[in-house]
């Protein structure tokens, strides 16, 4: 039988309920009260990937230091574009990447350049420098417009490679080019010792003393070999290896070179594997970069340099308006019934 408590101690006993539910009821008045009158601002995600924060009128104010994201970037495309460029494929097949648009002839666009020389190279320089301290897992540096002849594709279409593209394979090789077809770059473009002749397309001597300068007290190379044109992907541990003292001198010689857009370029395109660690000539057997690279491999590779209905180099530079419904002399195709005649 239980009996009710009797003597001093059932009063004081209480009492002391009672101040201890009046405490808890002060505290949640309190907490109420504070938390119902202020409001904290939101981060949000900008269409440059950034992240700034959302006041009470609904816009959005950049702040004045870079936010960290309260998600790291695993995976961001860094896009070099001109204003006249439509990357509007890139959302529609690549939504799970965030992008870096950076239009080089637009100095009101979002994410641009403080001078357009060297090509794409000036946008990797900057985006490197910039974010040097919150790059994501894997960054693929790449041009803007979904077709165009650098792409290692039938029909130069640049979606295939990249919805193909094998992620942990750059992660074990910290860089990989996005081209496996050697045509143009390989097995030796250059030859930094011994080449005299020097044009839009061939650095020539130039590219001596441009390596002398990128990489001082480097011996120079007798042989340079990479496939063309300076679209890649990179992983962040690799970029790391390097300190952003580097890359900014990278960045100093292409704004101070009197060399012009398309040499200074040039020398740049066939650095960025020297950069992030291969050796001067960086040519893969194709057979085994169509596989590891891409994921294709059950091609038919007739030699080292290239794989059967891969890639075939164009005859313009230019491919036509209405590409790849329209081919090269006009006629009209269809992109599903077999590779366009060039």
């Amino acid at each position: 039988m239980l009996f009710a408590p009797s003597g001093p101690q059932g009063p004081r006993r209480r009492s002391r309920m009672k101040a201890i539910l009046l405490t808890i009821f002060i505290v949640i008045a309190l907490y109420l009260l504070f938390f119902s009158t202020t409001k904290s601002p939101v981060k949000t995600k900008t269409e440059t990937g950034t992240y700034a924060q959302k006041h009470e009128h609904g816009s959005a104010k950049q702040t004045d230091e870079p936010a960290r994201p309260a998600i790291p970037r695993h995976k961001n495309m860094i896009v070099a574009c001109m204003k006249k460029d439509d990357t509007s494929w890139l959302s529609e097949y690549f939504p799970d990447w965030t992008k870096s648009i950076y239009v080089v002839d637009d100095k009101r666009a979002p994410l641009t350049v403080t001078q357009n020389k060297g090509r794409e190279s000036m946008v990797y320089l900057t985006y490197i420098i910039d974010n040097y301290d919150n790059l994501p897992d894997t960054m693929l540096f790449i041009h803007s417009q979904r077709y165009q002849w650098h792409n290692d594709d039938p029909y130069y279409d640049g979606i295939p490679p990249l919805q193909n593209f094998q992620i942990p394979y750059l992660q074990e090789q910290g860089y990989v080019n996005l081209r496996c077809v050697w045509t143009l770059g390989c097995p030796a473009e250059i030859r930094p010792l011994t080449d005299r002749h020097s044009s839009n397309v061939h650095v020539g001597e130039y590219f001596k003393d441009g390596f002398m300068e990128l990489f001082p007290g480097t011996p120079v190379p007798e042989e340079v070999g990479v496939s063309c044109c300076a679209q890649f992907g990179v992983s962040r541990a690799k970029v790391l290896e390097r300190p952003r003292s580097d890359y900014e001198r990278f960045r100093n010689w292409l704004v101070k070179t009197p060399l012009d857009d398309d040499l200074s370029g040039r020398i740049m395109e066939y650095s960025w594997h020297m950069i992030f660690g291969k050796d001067p000539v960086h040519c893969p057997n194709a057979k085994e970069c169509y596989c590891k690279v891409f994921g294709l491999c059950d091609l038919s590779c007739p030699w080292e340099g290239g794989c059967d209905d891969r890639y075939s180099l164009p005859p313009f530079s230019s491919l036509p308006k209405g590409w790849p419904h329209i081919g090269w002399k006009g006629q009209v195709q269809d992109p599903s019934h077999g590779l366009p005649e060039t």
